[in-house]
C-alpha cells in the first residue's frame, strides 16, 4: 500500500505544525508530486545554504490513497465532504478495523496528525489542502471565514474567493480549526491549476514554499521570488478578492453534463447556457464567472459561480 507520509521536515527550532494534503481527491496528482520535490528540496538546502532555518515541522500527507492508487476522484464517498464534525467524531468513535474506504482514510488521516501533536509542541497547526481542478484557467486560493486564514491566502499571490465554507459542507476547510483542536488551527486550500497540467506542480511547489515563509517556519530571504514571480504570473488579470454567489448542486441520476470549453474565471452572462440534464439547459442566473465547470466523472458541484468583491 502507499505509504500515508510523503515526507516529514524537522526543523531544530519550534514553531507552527505545517501539512500539506495532496490527493485528497485520488485524481488530483499536482499535490502528491510537488510535496514530494518539496521534500527533496529541503534535504539538500542546509547544504547548499548553510544559513537556512526551519522552525516546526512540515508533514506531507496523501489523504485518499485508495482513490489515489486508481486515480478516481474517491471510492464511496467524496472525502472533501465527509468532515462534518458530528461524522468526524462518530469514525473517531468506532472500531477503525471496520471503517471502510474514505472512513477510514479520515480516520488515519487524523490519528497521524494528532500523534504528530502528541510528539511534540507546536504554536499553531496550519493545514494546506492542495487540489485541482477538471477544467483549466486561472488558479485560486480558498480561505475560511477566519482572520488569519484570509492573510495566508492573500499572501499567496493567487485570486482568493470567499463564502466556500458557507456554500458547501464538510471539508478540510470546515473541520480544521482551533476549537476541534487544542492549538491554534487555521486551514486554506490552494487550486494549482488543471489536474494533469505539469505546471500544477509547479504553481502548488511555489504555493507550499510561500505558505512556509507567510506562517514564519523559513525566514523570507531564503525563499526565492521566483515563487512569487510565478504565481502572480498566473494571476494576472484576475481579481484579487471574488466572493461565491451560487454552487450548481448534482444529485444523483441528473445525467448532468457540462457544455464544452468553461474555464476557471471565464465571465458568463445572466440566461447564458452552462450545463444540461435530465431537465433540460442550466442557464446562469447571474453575471458572474465560473469556476470549477466539472468535467469529469465524479463530482457533487457542477459549477460554482463568483463576483468580483470591488475594490480588489
Amino acid at each position: 500500500m502507499l505509504d500515508r507520509v510523503i515526507g516529514r521536515f524537522q526543523g531544530e527550532e519550534g514553531g507552527p505544525l505545517l501539512v500539506v494534503f495532496g490527493g485528497i481527491h485520488g485524481n488530483e496528482p499536482a499535490g502528491v508530486r510537488a510535496l514530494d520535490l518539496i521534500f527533496k528540496m529541503l534535504e539538500v538546502e542546509p547544504i547548499t545554504n548553510p544559513a537556512f532555518e526551519y522552525k516546526g515541522t512540515l508533514l506531507g500527507i496523501i489523504g485518499n490513497r485508495q482513490s489515489f492508487i486508481l486515480q478516481q476522484r474517491f471510492i464511496t464517498r467524496d472525502l472533501n465532504r465527509i468532515w462534518k464534525d458530528d461524522n468526524v467524531e462518530r469514525i473517531l468513535n468506532t472500531d477503525k478495523s471496520i471503517l471502510q474506504t474514505e472512513a477510514l482514510e479520515l480516520r488515519e488521516i487524523l490519528d497521524l496528525i494528532h500523534a504528530e501533536l502528541a510528539s511534540r509542541k507546536y504554536s499553531k497547526l496550519v493545514v494546506l489542502d492542495m487540489h485541482t481542478t477538471s477544467s483549466y484557467g486561472g488558479i485560486f486560493t480558498l480561505p475560511t471565514n477566519d482572520s488569519e486564514s484570509l492573510r495566508i491566502a492573500l499572501e499567496l499571490h493567487a485570486p482568493v474567493i470567499r463564502g466556500m465554507v458557507d456554500g458547501i459542507e464538510g471539508t478540510t476547510l470546515h473541520y480544521f480549526r482551533s476549537d476541534n483542536f487544542d492549538l491554534p488551527t487555521v486551514a486554506v486550500v490552494f487550486e494549482s491549476g488543471q489536474h494533469n497540467e505539469d505546471l500544477s506542480v509547479n504553481r502548488a511547489i511555489a504555493a507550499i514554499t510561500n505558505c512556509m515563509s507567510i506562517i514564519d517556519a523559513v525566514k523570507s530571504e531564503n525563499v526565492e521570488n521566483r515563487h512569487d514571480s510565478l504565481l502572480v504570473e498566473y494571476s494576472k488579470n484576475l481579481p484579487m478578492l471574488s466572493q461565491l454567489h451560487s454552487i450548481h448542486p448534482i444529485a444523483k441520476g441528473d445525467k448532468f453534463r457540462m457544455l464544452p470549453k468553461f474555464k476557471n474565471f471565464q465571465k458568463v452572462s445572466a440566461g447564458e447556457a452552462l450545463a444540461e440534464d435530465q431537465n433540460g439547459i442550466i442557464k446562469s442566473p447571474v453575471d458572474a464567472m465560473i469556476i470549477m465547470p466539472l468535467y469529469q466523472e465524479k463530482g457533487e458541484d457542477g459549477f460554482f459561480l463568483v463576483q468580483k468583491i470591488e475594490g480588489y
